[in-house]
């Protein structure tokens, strides 16, 4: 079977990485993926949003699986394409990836269907919207409605910085359209975690859980980013709060969807935070997270696309992971999620994985002088093993051994993770 992945981040090169694998996989295309993508992939320069280029590809290859790594084509319709000249595709419809397009869609369906979030209130005049953070008060969280490539949220924590976050959504238009209406959340307390299914309807086969570092500096300092890091598993979140998310969560939210109307296949993401009440829902997204992707595919044994054929077929199969801890930790360009420079030179050993450990290529470019930096998140390095510390220890002496000139990273990946994870035991 061949399959084609679009994309050309971190996420769709761990995603090429993993069909790759597949005894069952003859070839990977991606489109238009990356320099990076080259040893597991053959990369053919369509862009995402290219659909029509995207969908005579896969019909002139013959795919037999395409998978959607970005939110935006999904939100746009590249789904419903593909569906329509009967390519198999791993993905949502844009009616259902509105679930990340619109946190005031998701906010609607949470509420009707009584799936635990945080209280909120959705607003177009920045003058309700400052009224509203004057009543409520600090901490508060401010989130552009749409798509806003993982930086449109805000936690303020005072007044003055949730009504700065909302003169730049809703009168400078910081993000466009995007942030047209933001939405006002109560401040939930507790420990993040990713967890992700693979869905089809009404057939919701959960992952292993992660936990995704926003902040951009040590101790989660700094603007939020597209992720700096993350790890697999969470030590900290117990069996009990896993069941209740993915019974109360995942499945009710593919319930949710499809008694909507607008059923949902792909793998659906939940951000939640880990309340004294139990767990509640931060976001919703549409397709893997990135950069949860890169520490739980090395986990996954059973074959990609193996998983993704059963849940299509409607067959809950449970897949097989590693008992192995996975920590990545994100390189990025000096001056990220702000401006920053391209060109920057990469140095060999860290692109060309001659430090054994893999490295998940997200803003590369391959130059005949060598590797250059070509985006804000320039790559991830991986490393497993049975202990989470030894797992750590091998990615930071892996980064430490390279030179890293115009770039940075956090240093604290995991940290906390780790006294829990003696506390606990793996899970």
């Amino acid at each position: 079977m061949k399959v084609l992945v679009i994309g050309r981040g971190g996420r769709e090169h761990a995603l090429a990485w993993a069909f790759h694998k597949s005894p069952n996989v003859t070839e990977v295309i991606t489109a238009p993926g990356s320099d990076g993508m080259d040893s597991v992939a053959r990369c053919v320069p369509i862009a995402e949003d290219d659909h029509a280029g995207i969908t005579a590809l896969a019909l002139d290859e013959g795919i037999g699986l395409a998978v959607i790594g970005p939110e935006a084509p999904l939100v746009a319709g590249l789904a419903d394409r593909l569906q329509k000249t009967d390519v198999p595709v791993f993905g949502p419809t844009a009616a259902a990836a509105q679930v990340e397009g619109s946190k005031e869609f998701a906010k609607t369906i949470m509420k009707k269907y009584a799936i635990p979030t945080a209280d909120y209130e959705v607003f177009h005049s920045l003058e309700r919207a400052k009224a509203y953070v004057a009543e409520k008060g600090a901490p508060i969280v401010i989130k552009a409605d749409g798509l806003a490539a993982g930086k449109g949220v805000v936690v303020a924590q005072t007044e003055a910085q949730a009504n700065e976050a909302l003169g730049q959504m809703l009168d400078s238009k910081q993000f466009g359209e995007a942030g047209a209406r933001v939405v006002i959340e109560e401040c939930l307390e507790g420990e993040e975690c990713s967890l992700m299914a693979f869905v089809h309807g009404t057939t919701v086969v959960p992952m292993v859980t992660a936990q995704d570092h926003k902040r951009a500096f040590d101790g989660d300092e700094g603007p939020n980013t597209g992720g700096m890091g993350a790890y697999s598993p969470v030590p900290h979140m117990s069996r009990t709060a896993i069941a209740d998310a993915e019974e109360n969560i995942l499945r009710k939210m593919a319930e949710a969807l499809a008694a909507e109307g607008m059923p949902f296949t792909g793998f659906l993401y939940a951000g939640l935070m880990m309340t004294g009440d139990g767990p509640k829902v931060i976001e919703f997204n549409a397709r893997f997270g990135d950069p949860e992707a890169q520490v739980i595919l090395p986990r996954l044994i059973t074959p990609l696309d193996e998983m993704i054929t059963a849940v299509m077929s409607g067959e809950e199969r449970k897949a097989e992971w590693s008992s192995d801890s996975c920590i990545g930790v994100v390189l990025a360009s000096d001056g990220y999620p702000a401006s920053y420079e391209k060109g920057t030179a990469l140095d060999s050993r860290l692109t060309d994985g001659e430090g054994k450990l893999p490295f998940f290529h997200a803003g590369t470019k391959k130059t005949p002088a060598g590797w250059v930096t070509g985006g804000g998140r320039v790559g991830l390095v991986a490393a497993m093993s049975p202990d989470l510390d030894e797992a750590r220890r091998m990615v930071y002496n892996q980064i430490s051994s390279v030179r890293t000139d115009g770039l940075f990273y956090r240093t604290d990946i995991g940290a906390r993770a780790v006294t829990a994870a003696r506390a606990h035991g793996p899970r």
